[in-house]
């Protein structure tokens, strides 16, 4: 799962943001780093959003075919297809659009996907789609992609693995963290040092991936800790909570609005 291409700052910010991070990172570097605990986080609380949960999905309204540029991983590129279109609302007022590849071939078949994903996009916190303007839906063995204001969705197999494995859900938030909330905080000084203060990651995926993946990997982490902790292994919760404190406690300060997550701690 991986973040479409994007600019989250300038680049001669962003490096200067680094280069004080890095530093503050050799001055704690009192301990040798340990490994991550695990390789991905998505698939470690498969119950932590369910289909039992509210959503905030209201409908989806066809408003015509029209010509729109889509990122599609099957090329590895932005290409302009004639889409099906769709007015996706939400009960808290809040509209997207859902452009859907034409190579599903009727408005009809369209809507039975645009249908199911919105609906799961509406189990997301509220925090996960400030920025989001659009859904991207396509055919194909890819996996899923955030940013550019996007939800990036293909209904191939990865998709169905998702399914299968309970983590359609965990999945897309870890996708829409890229869309709303790497663009203010994934260069912010203050992500930077907690990362240099906590001196580990949570994930191998996070680790080898720190300006891109981290900030995604360890916000479906906070959200299970903080808000989910009924829902999450015990030995998960620990994990997190001794690996990563600094950067929870950098969630902890941006009071994230979570409607219509259920608070779920024992």
């Amino acid at each position: 799962m991986t973040a479409l291409p994007s600019a989250l700052a300038s680049p001669r910010l962003r490096a200067a943001l680094l280069r004080l991070a890095a530093v503050a990172g050799l001055l704690l570097a009192g301990a040798a780093q340990a490994a991550p605990p695990y390789s991905g986080t998505i698939y470690l609380a498969p119950n932590l959003i369910t289909a039992a949960d509210p959503t905030e999905y209201v409908g989806a309204s066809y408003i015509g075919q029209a010509p729109r540029q889509m990122f599609d991983r099957r090329v590895n590129a932005f290409v302009v297809y004639n889409a099906f279109l769709f007015d996706v609302a939400f009960a808290n007022g809040y509209h997207v659009e859902a452009q859907v590849n034409p190579e599903f071939g009727s408005p009809a078949a369209a809507y039975a996907e645009v249908d199911h994903y919105a609906r799961v996009v509406g189990r997301l916190p509220r925090a996960l789609r400030t920025h989001l303007a659009t859904l991207w839906i396509h055919r194909g063995d890819q996996p899923f992609g955030g940013g550019n204001n996007n939800l990036l969705i293909h209904t191939g197999s990865y998709a169905a693995d998702y399914i299968a494995r309970g983590i359609l859900e965990e999945t897309l938030a870890h996708e829409a963290t890229h869309t709303s909330i790497d663009p203010n905080h994934a260069a912010a000084f203050g992500w930077l040092m907690a990362q240099a203060w906590d001196r580990e990651y949570i994930s191998t995926y996070a680790r080898d991936n720190p300006t891109r993946e981290d900030l995604a990997e360890t916000f479906l982490m906070w959200l299970a800790v903080r808000h989910g902790m009924a829902r999450i292994p015990p030995d998960v919760a620990y994990n997190v909570l001794t690996t990563v404190p600094n950067r929870l406690a950098y969630f902890d300060q941006l009071r994230p609005d979570l409607a219509p997550y259920v608070y779920t701690h024992p």
